[in-house]
């Protein structure tokens, strides 16, 4: 049987693999998972010295598989981001086209209630440059404050407040990241 280990690029990644909402999507899909995500501690980190680092603290925990989650950044296309980070054999490296705060965004619900606007929806979660940037604007301008500048902070509080679900997100018809990780997860245990 297979058993899926997260490395995670960063913080807000993590938070977002470790949320309940993504435990219990894993759970509804009768996927075996090891609980404990890998924090990389940003993209620069996921090298081939860190990622066996990391990759051998997850399979000495039962994990046969471990996916490794981050997003394009500054390379110019996903192969070079996959060149870089040279994955093993049992890794699958799933990167995201946008920040993965472009997901936030794409929680149509979660986002509603967070800006207070029944009738928001990003029709192009995907299409800004810095997400984060966009969803502190449209704070401003909906509530008339902002969320200052932590994505850590934001994290914490559209995942445990705001009920934010990557479920969600995948089902936007703009989010491609989000479906793509999804599937890449369910492949990953066939």
């Amino acid at each position: 049987m297979v058993k899926l280990g997260f490395i995670a690029e960063g913080a807000v990644e993590k938070m977002i693999l470790e949320s309940a909402d993504f435990k219990n999507l894993l759970n509804e899909l009768k996927i075996d998972f090891i609980p404990e995500i890998i924090d990389a501690k940003g993209n620069g980190n996921l090298l081939p010295r860190n990622i066996e680092k990391h990759s051998q603290i997850l399979i000495d925990k039962g994990a046969s598989k471990i996916i490794i989650l981050t997003d394009l950044d500054l390379d110019a296309c996903i192969t070079l981001t996959k060149e870089r980070i040279k994955p093993l054999e049992n890794h699958i490296v799933v990167v995201s086209i946008k920040q993965i705060e472009a997901c936030f965004l794409a929680d149509t619900t979660a986002m509603r209630i967070f800006f207070s606007d029944a009738a928001f929806e990003e029709q192009f979660p995907e299409s800004h440059l810095i997400p984060f940037e966009e969803i502190k604007q449209i704070k401003l301008r909906k509530v008339g404050r902002g969320i200052g500048n932590s994505k850590i902070k934001l994290a914490h509080n559209l995942i445990n407040q705001y009920d934010f679900s990557l479920s969600q997100a995948a089902e936007h018809p703009n989010c491609t990241s989000a479906k793509y990780f999804l599937e890449k997860i369910k492949q990953a245990v066939l």
